[in-house]
């Protein structure tokens, strides 16, 4: 591989190092609205991490986090086809994310399923965060919507509900007061698989690909941070 790509393990360890000794508290989207009461003025990272493919590389960002004692929320799917939750390797990877304290939360694809199943939306929610919260024996407190390939926005179906609708304290793009992180804070994901990009305020900042790490230096009170296990690895991508 390229000397200076930089979607390792190893350099994502070195991010939130980075991260750490530019003066930054990590903490999780549920962290966040407790932040946002309190009359706190460190600077924070909302650590968010969307499993859409790989629990088992997600296993291995949570052992990093745990290496440098900051805490993560964790999406996790019911309806990918690249894992199962009740499989034995991959649940045991669910089960070691939880168990060392990270939050875990639902990756929503309500209006696909809505549109696939020809079922409600509302029931494919309730149903789901109940098996997630079964299975991991966890409480879900937020839902993070999923871009799948279908064409539809999952996200649409929050356009006349709230999370309290459902008993969830938040969804990661909530724009009611008492969350809207994506609005109030610098963004940054690795959602373009090969390169970084970041939104200030919700505006997209173009041309922008510096990595999480070199964000930090910049000082910014809130980062909300979205990294995905699937784009990092030891040698190379398909490992």
């Amino acid at each position: 591989m390229l000397a200076d790509f930089k979607f390792t393990f190893t350099m994502l360890e070195s991010y939130f190092r980075d991260v750490l000794v530019n003066g930054y508290t990590v903490i999780t989207c549920e962290d966040y609205l407790a932040y946002k009461t309190s009359a706190r003025t460190d600077k924070i990272l909302v650590n968010r991490v969307d499993i859409d493919i790989s629990p088992k590389k997600a296993k291995r960002i949570a052992a990093i986090f745990n290496e440098l004692n900051i805490k993560g929320t964790f999406f996790v799917r019911l309806h990918a086809q690249e894992y199962n939750l009740f499989a034995f390797e991959e649940y045991k990877c669910l089960k070691f994310i939880k168990d060392s304290g990270h939050e875990i939360g639902y990756h929503s694809e309500v209006v696909d399923q809505a549109a696939i199943w020809d079922e409600s939306a509302e029931e494919c929610l309730v149903r789901d965060i109940t098996v997630l919260s079964t299975i991991l024996n966890v409480k879900i407190k937020g839902v993070a919507s999923h871009g799948g390939m279908t064409g539809l926005n999952n996200l649409d179906f929050w356009k006349d509900k709230t999370p309290a609708d459902f008993g969830l304290m938040y969804e990661a793009y909530d724009r009611r007061p008492e969350f809207n992180l994506f609005h109030e804070s610098f963004y940054i994901s690795d959602s373009n698989w090969t390169s970084w990009k970041c939104f200030n305020r919700g505006n997209l900042v173009p041309g922008d690909t510096r990595d999480l790490g070199e964000h930090s230096r910049d000082q910014h009170p809130v980062i909300y941070s979205l990294i995905h296990p699937e784009t990092y690895y030891d040698d190379h991508f398909y490992e």
